[in-house]
């Protein structure tokens, strides 16, 4: 009998991260783990085989945790998954809506329903993550207490759907990223898109980052995502996250990263992925020129 792969996400049973372990891997193992870091330790010890971990929310914004982990860890990202998330109110079995004062839940999950538990008058109480908190307020089993959380942890924790779909959007969506302990290179497909994700720190000099990023326009790769973010509290270190599409065998990448590193302090590429088929639902149709005819 062949071992199942171990995922590790952060947070407890019928978290988020949970659910979108169990989509793209649904004959995994799903290992859960009380912080980022310990999903980290589990991929650095071996006891986990790859982990599911969320970069960034439609409505939210980014994780910020990631980004100031990602640069130290020795792993290397190989997928990534779009999962639209819906958030239910939940409450002990047989507690009422009108009756709820607070409603408890990870500090994402918050503040992607923050709209809508401000129209019900109720209070938001940060707990460490969504399921967790849906498991404390069926030990406590205080009908004034509510949980943001997943139908799968509504199921796991016994507790009643009080609001279904509480988020603030429709568009409500998480990525996460797919993180291994070693490589998985990728031959280039040309049938596919390809995502190759970096982070890089810029000479302290003038318009440095403006050179640093003029080999990508002038070799035609399109950057999908660009983040800034202070280093060690200090405002004029900044480290710089960056998603842009192709291969690393693509001449033209190759030649906007040599660009790159020349005006770069340090660069360093976390992985090269197929990018997900979510993509394709979200993408915005190229800008028509609308010349009228002679012009």
């Amino acid at each position: 009998m062949s071992r199942k792969l171990k995922v590790v996400y952060q947070g407890e049973p019928g978290a988020n991260s949970h659910l979108a372990a169990l989509e793209v891997y649904p004959d995994c193992e799903p290992v859960p783990c009380p912080t980022f870091e310990d999903c980290f330790a589990a991929l650095a010890g071996g006891t986990g085989d790859l982990g599911m971990i969320p970069i960034e929310n439609s409505t939210a914004g980014r994780v910020a945790d990631i980004h100031h982990i990602l640069p130290h860890a020795n792993v290397h990202i190989i997928g990534e998954h779009f999962l639209p998330v819906h958030h239910q109110l939940l409450g002990i079995r047989g507690a009422r809506l009108e009756d709820v004062k607070t409603a408890q839940s990870h500090i994402q999950a918050l503040g992607q329903c923050r709209q809508r538990l401000r129209a019900l008058g109720i209070q938001p109480v940060v707990g460490a993550d969504t399921a967790g908190s849906a498991r404390e307020i069926a030990e406590a089993g205080d009908p004034t207490r509510a949980a943001i959380a997943s139908s799968l942890a509504a199921e796991v924790y016994g507790l009643d759907i009080l609001k279904p779909d509480c988020e603030d959007t429709a568009h409500n969506t998480t990525r996460f990223i797919i993180l291994s302990p070693t490589p998985v290179p990728l031959a280039k497909q040309n049938d596919k898109t390809m995502i190759t994700t970096f982070i890089f720190r810029v000479r302290n000099i003038p318009a440095a980052l403006y050179k640093a990023l003029g080999g990508f326009a002038t070799n035609g790769i399109n950057m999908t995502k660009l983040e800034s973010y202070q280093l060690e509290g200090k405002f004029f270190a900044t480290q710089f996250y960056a998603d842009v599409e192709g291969h690393l065998d693509d001449q033209a990448l190759r030649f906007a990263l040599e660009e790159l590193e020349f005006f770069s302090r340090e660069m360093r590429v976390l992985g090269c992925y197929p990018a997900s088929p979510f993509r394709d639902q979200i993408r915005e149709p190229a800008p028509q020129l609308g010349l009228r005819p002679g012009e």
